[in-house]
Formats: C-alpha cells, sequence, structure tokens
C-alpha cells in the first residue's frame, strides 16, 4: 500500500486530497498544528480511529516551522509521495504578517526538500505553487510566463517554486510544482473572497446579516472548482518526469461578476447588500490572472468540467442548506450529473 504525507490536510485542498487518495487506496498521514480547539472539521468525516482495524488516515501534530518535527514524521512515516499544501496563504493577510508568510510558505519548502534529500528515499514530492507569482504578468499565463510577485505571500511562493526546481535539478529529486489558479468549493476558508460572498448571501436569506463588505470589485480571477484540482496533484506525481504544470479553467471573471452571479441566483440584486470598504484592499494589487491550461490537457490530459457560473452555484447551494434553507439546487443538480459517483462530499 502506497502512502502519502500531505502538510495542510486540514485545509480545503488537503481534506479534498486526502479524500482522493483514500479513494485511490492509499495510507494517507497528514500534518496538522496542535492548537487549544479542534481544527480537523473538513475532515472528519474520514477520520476513524487510528487503532481501528482498516484505519488508513494518520494525523501527525507539526509546524512547518520547526525543521526537527517535520524530520521526525517523515522518517517515522517513510512516505511514498509528499503533497506540500501548507501556508499562510491569504493574499491580504499577508501583507499584515510577512515574516510570518515567508517563513511558513516560502522556507517550508526548503526544510521538506533538504529532508527528502538527506533521506536518500525515492520520495515523489508536490509543491503547492500559485498563480499569484504571475502577479500583472501579461495574461494569459502559462508555465514560460516570468514571475512578478505582488504580495508578500506571492514572494513567498515564488522563492518555493524555484527551490523545487534547483533541488530537482541539482538532486535529481522527483520534485515538481503545480501553479494552481484561484480553485474554490463550499470547503474555502470563509476569509476568501468567494466563500465571503456566498456565505454572505446564504446569512441575509436567513435575515441573520444586512450587508457584506468588500474590497476591489473588479479584480478578475481564474476561478475552478477544488476536487479537479487536487485531482491534478496526483496526476502530476504519475508523470514518468517531473514537469512543473499550470492548472486554471481558462476563463477570467471579476469579483463584481461573482457577485451578480451569486445574488441574481438567489433572485436578488447585490447592490442593495454590499458596502465597500478600504481595509480588504491590497497594498499592491493584481488586475488579471487567467491560465493558459493547455499543456496540462496536452500531457497529463487534464481539463475542468465545472465552470463559473456552475461553481457559483454549488457553492450557495451549500452555505444556503447550512443555514437550514432550502437552496435552488441547481448546482447540486450539475454534480449529480458531472459526478454521479464522486469521491467526495459536496460540504
Amino acid at each position: 500500500m502506497k502512502k502519502a504525507l500531505i502538510t495542510g490536510i486540514t485545509g480545503q485542498d488537503g481534506s479534498y486530497l486526502a479524500e482522493y487518495l483514500l479513494s485511490l487506496g492509499y495510507e494517507v498521514h497528514g500534518i496538522i498544528r496542535r492548537a487549544s480547539t479542534f481544527n480537523t472539521s473538513r475532515i472528519d468525516h474520514i477520520y476513524v480511529d487510528p487503532h481501528m482495524r482498516g484505519a488508513r488516515l494518520f494525523l501527525h501534530y507539526g509546524d512547518l516551522a520547526d525543521s526537527e518535527q517535520l524530520s521526525n514524521i517523515i522518517y517515522n512515516v517513510r512516505p511514498d509521495d509528499i503533497y506540500h499544501l501548507g501556508a499562510q496563504s491569504h493574499v491580504r493577510v499577508s501583507f499584515d504578517i510577512p515574516e510570518y508568510t515567508g517563513n511558513i510558505a516560502g522556507l517550508s519548502t526548503t526544510r521538506i526538500l533538504q529532508m527528502i534529500r538527506r533521506s536518500q528515499n525515492r520520495v515523489k514530492f508536490y509543491q503547492a505553487s500559485s498563480s499569484e507569482m504571475f502577479g500583472n504578468s501579461p495574461a494569459p499565463q502559462n508555465e514560460s510566463t516570468p514571475f512578478n510577485p505582488r504580495s508578500p505571500y506571492a514572494c513567498a511562493k515564488v522563492y518555493a517554486h524555484w527551490m523545487t526546481a534547483n533541488y530537482r535539478e541539482g538532486y535529481k529529486l522527483f520534485a515538481c510544482s503545480g501553479i494552481l489558479f484561484n480553485h474554490e468549493s463550499p470547503r474555502r476558508g470563509e476569509i476568501f473572497v468567494t466563500r465571503k460572498i456566498t456565505r454572505a448571501l446564504a446569512d441575509i436569506l436567513a435575515k441573520k446579516q444586512e450587508k457584506v463588505y468588500l474590497g476591489n470589485l473588479e479584480a478578475k480571477r481564474d476561478w475552478g472548482f477544488a476536487p479537479e484540482y487536487v485531482e491534478m496533484m496526483w496526476k502530476m506525481l504519475q508523470n514518468s518526469t517531473p514537469e512543473d504544470f499550470v492548472v486554471g479553467t481558462g476563463e477570467a471573471h471579476s469579483v463584481r461578476e461573482f457577485l451578480e452571479e451569486a445574488f441574481s441566483y438567489a433572485g436578488l440584486n447585490y447592490e442593495k447588500y454590499v458596502e465597500i470598504d478600504p481595509r480588504y484592499f491590497r497594498a499592491t494589487e493584481v488586475d488579471l490572472i487567467v491560465a493558459d491550461p493547455r499543456r496540462a490537457k496536452l500531457k497529463l490530459g487534464w481539463e475542468p468540467k465545472v465552470k463559473f457560473k456552475e461553481l457559483v452555484k454549488i457553492m450557495v447551494d451549500a452555505d444556503v442548506r447550512k443555514v437550514g434553507l432550502e437552496p435552488a439546487g441547481e448546482g447540486d443538480a450539475l454534480l449529480e450529473k458531472e459526478y454521479p459517483s464522486r469521491w467526495w462530499r459536496t460540504d
């Protein structure tokens, strides 16, 4: 049985990836931070007592800033694959805590790569790179587009990306980076703009909230569906050679368009409920990020099924259901049509 180790397993991507790897027969290990409260809500439905027969998901306390802890976990688990998804991943927050962001989103990659190198085990390594690395580089962006990072988070990810390339080329490690463009789902953190919108909409419908406060409505992003993107992570490690890939839909839509689509789906005019708050603007803004994912389709056969409008409906349906209301159901119907035997939960 193959073993996979996931950093950031309690996040959106980590939880979906854990489900996917379990569905493929892997034994899955995840690193979680020790905290005063449990933060495992996204994986509670797949976690069973590790002492029970048949258990295949195991959690380990660790800190991406602590080399000794990471080394002990990797040594004891002896994984075949490592998926490095853990990071301080909120771009706006990275302006407030740039040093911490650089340590966790950047230097942690070097720590893990150095451990793999020293272990001399044949471990395959996946680095979660980000479309934010492109910044204001001309769109659409592909694997050859120069990086132009515009935030502490993006700078940290550029560092981690190039360290992965250096260890691949210098030490012949199977190490690759997925340059994933924005990918969302009902498990997206509530401080990220897409989930902030759909959750606020649900609370407005339930009479629990009157307004939602946002920043730049004109920023355009390439938004896809997270479960499809974690499948691509796995595909990259099945490739015969380690290569980096851009992963996205090839379509760009503004925050304003997301608002319009979500609120109109619920029969509301977003302009009555949205207020602009300068606190949510970035110090350096990125206007347009959109992927050119042709190489991923050509070499790995990957192509997303869920596009922008469908994604919005999936997220709205899920958040409306969470407040105890009956959703319109178009997002649910799409999933039933496209993924009748899906491996993930919809919440």
